[in-house]
């Protein structure tokens, strides 16, 4: 019976469950539709919040609640706030930002609505205008302007009214032709559009496609022919203190362009083929370029010179940033392939580089600012010189480029003696000689009295600057780290060749034909061993030399490091110890610094001390300055 019941129980049960079941089951569907509506509601809301915070997003890049902390030295400065100051204070403020402006050689950020700590608080609106206000004042008292460069939105708290940061550049007005002057070299592979770009920017026209843009930039009958550029040209592109653009479309000329800029872009545009590759290597070595702009063709990617070029510009720790050219010819798809092949190749070991896509102004700004505070970001900009597409953001880009160095170091090269290096040699009718160079370190004025050397006898030869220009404008003052050109008067132009230098008569010149070098080998097809030949390029030294011993090695192979001897096979230069040493020979390549000079006492002997015979070289009878006996 127990076990009838038992039956019944379970059967029961098992039916009380089936039942259970069912109705679980219909429940389940049940709220299988409604948990599935409410799914789909809970999705549409999502979605539409989703969307709604996207828009707000996009509307409002939300920055970190900090920055780093307020540094003492440096040309980015943070106020609270600038309200209503006693005149007192507003003195104190002024010699403040005067102080900033000199570190930033003729410009300053102010971020507004920002504590000593970087702390972002923000501002109200009518607290803003007013320290904007001030601000301008402040500007104005020390004869600079100020241009907003973006304003965001701080909210932490959702009853707090909206409160905003303001970033704002402060550029002085040049006095005496002072204008801030970066250099810009452009890399990139041959047909990447690097002379049209240039064109476009500094013409102010753009391209009609079919190359019109970069005619004013060649220099020879065979590069408008061929459309190539076999040598090196210089374009400007000026700013002014507000940081409106200054270029050809509104100066008729190079001096008007100068008077009219507080902050100059100097291009040096590049050759890309790699017939021309010394050229492109003697640019990137003797004209000291601040950055390096990499300009690749979005229809053809990365090809031919453009990973030789990156790999220089790391070897020579020239900062690189890149550009994405003729976007127009091409779908979205193939310019995102060759952005991430860029990115591929930043990400690779030997680079370490982190990539930054420039998609708005903001972006640009940013990208501007942590460009020369970290060396691993790299700003890659999505261009077209025929459509402009994104050009002004390029633009935007140059303009907030700050200086790689600062006032103090610039003041300690002054300090030391004249030394300029002479990279190109012209003779311009009615003017007579002219050098063209970079100022290394001192300061070199009009009327001064120099010596040029080495000769191919080791001997340095007295003359004097008769004038001097800078961007094609003249001036009075050079300093160290800027380009120039020297004209010497009637000196003999035959006697000058590239790589020489310009120096105090002060300064004992090291001069020598052998020297040693730490160096690192990056490439060798067969293995570099003594009495091996290189083309060494040494600043605007570019001479072959043939390496005379290797120190505790027999021989070297492809990314193996050692300590080399050379020895200049046509005749002695000048170097300085610790320069940056790059030399190549066909597939060969290295890089290293110079770690010893050998001077030979014979030479240095000769160089100091013998008299000079005016009939042992020629042209000498014209000249009164070579017949001063040699230095």
């Amino acid at each position: 019976m127990e076990v009838r019941l038992c039956g019944n129980n379970n059967s029961s049960s098992s039916a009380g469950s089936a039942g259970q079941n069912q109705n679980r089951a219909a429940l389940q569907s049940c709220n299988g539709r409604r948990t599935a509506a409410n799914k789909k509601n809970r999705k549409g809301k999502r979605g539409r919040r989703r969307r709604r915070s996207k828009k707000n997003r996009s509307n409002v890049k939300s920055p970190p609640p900090y920055l780093p902390p307020e540094a003492e030295e440096g040309n980015i400065e943070y106020k609270l706030k600038l309200v209503n100051p006693t005149q007192y204070r507003f003195e104190h403020l002024a010699t403040q930002l005067k102080w900033r402006l000199q570190e930033g050689r003729g410009e300053a950020v102010y971020q507004i609505g920002v504590e000593d700590n970087g702390l972002l608080v923000g501002l109200s609106e009518a607290d803003m205008k007013a320290s904007l206000k001030t601000l301008k004042r402040m500007a104005e008292k020390v004869g600079a302007d100020i241009t907003l460069l973006r304003e965001r939105e701080v909210d932490f708290d959702l009853d707090r009214n909206c409160r905003k940061i303001a970033e704002v550049l402060v550029r002085k007005v040049p006095d005496d032709q002072q204008f801030l002057d970066l250099r810009v070299a452009v890399l990139g592979n041959v047909d990447a559009g690097k002379s049209t770009l240039l064109g476009v920017l500094t013409q102010g026209e753009l391209d009609n496609g079919r190359g019109r843009a970069r005619l004013n930039l060649f220099r020879h009958l065979h590069e408008i022919q061929t459309g190539r550029t076999s040598s090196i040209s210089f374009e400007i592109l000026g700013f002014n203190s507000k940081g409106e653009v200054v270029n050809y479309s509104d100066s008729r000329t190079a001096e008007e362009i100068c008077e009219s800029s507080s902050k100059m872009i100097t291009f040096i545009d590049l050759a890309g083929h790699h017939k021309y590759l010394k050229t492109t290597i003697f640019g990137l070595t003797s004209y000291c370029p601040d950055f390096a702009m990499l300009v690749v063709s979005a229809n053809t990617g990365i090809v031919g010179t453009t990973r030789e070029h990156v790999g220089l510009a790391m070897a020579l720790k020239v900062p690189i940033f890149m550009v994405v050219s003729k976007v127009d010819l091409c779908g979205r798809a193939t310019v995102e392939r060759t952005v991430r092949q860029l990115e591929r190749l930043l990400k690779q070991p030997g680079c370490n580089k982190v990539p930054m896509l420039i998609s708005g102004p903001d972006d640009a700004v940013s990208a501007a600012q942590q460009f020369t505070q970290t060396s691993s970001v790299t700003p890659i900009f999505m261009l077209s010189s025929v459509s402009g597409d994104s050009l002004d953001l390029l633009k935007v880009f140059l303009n907030i480029l700050p200086p790689l160095s600062n006032s103090k170091e610039q003041e300690e090269l002054m300090q030391q003696m004249t030394e300029f290096q002479v990279d190109e040699i012209y003779s311009v009718p009615d003017v007579g000689t002219v050098v063209g160079g970079t100022l290394y370190s001192g300061v070199c004025r009009e009327g001064d009295r120099l010596v040029v050397g080495p000769t191919e006898e080791g001997r340095f030869m007295r003359l004097k600057v008769a004038s001097i220009q800078r961007n094609r404008s003249a001036c009075r003052v050079l300093r160290a780290g800027q380009a120039a050109t020297l004209a010497l008067g009637n000196f003999d132009r035959s006697l000058l060749r590239k790589g020489m230098v310009m120096v105090s008569p002060k300064m004992n010149p090291t001069i020598c034909r052998q020297f040693e070098a730490a160096i690192v080998l990056l490439f060798h097809a067969k293995t570099f061993r003594t009495g091996s030949q290189v083309t060494v390029h040494v600043g605007n030294v570019r001479q072959t030399a043939t390496v005379e011993c290797l120190h505790g090695k027999e021989e070297l192979r492809t990314g193996e490091r050692a300590v080399v001897r050379f020895c200049f096979i046509k005749h002695p230069e000048y170097l300085r110890l610790g320069a940056k040493l790059l030399f190549r020979e066909g597939v060969t390549k290295g890089i290293g610094h110079v770690s010893r000079l050998l001077p030979s006492s014979q030479n240095h002997h000769h160089h100091h001390t013998e008299p000079h015979n005016p009939h042992t070289e020629p042209h000498h009878h014209h000249t009164e300055t070579q017949n001063l006996p040699p230095y």
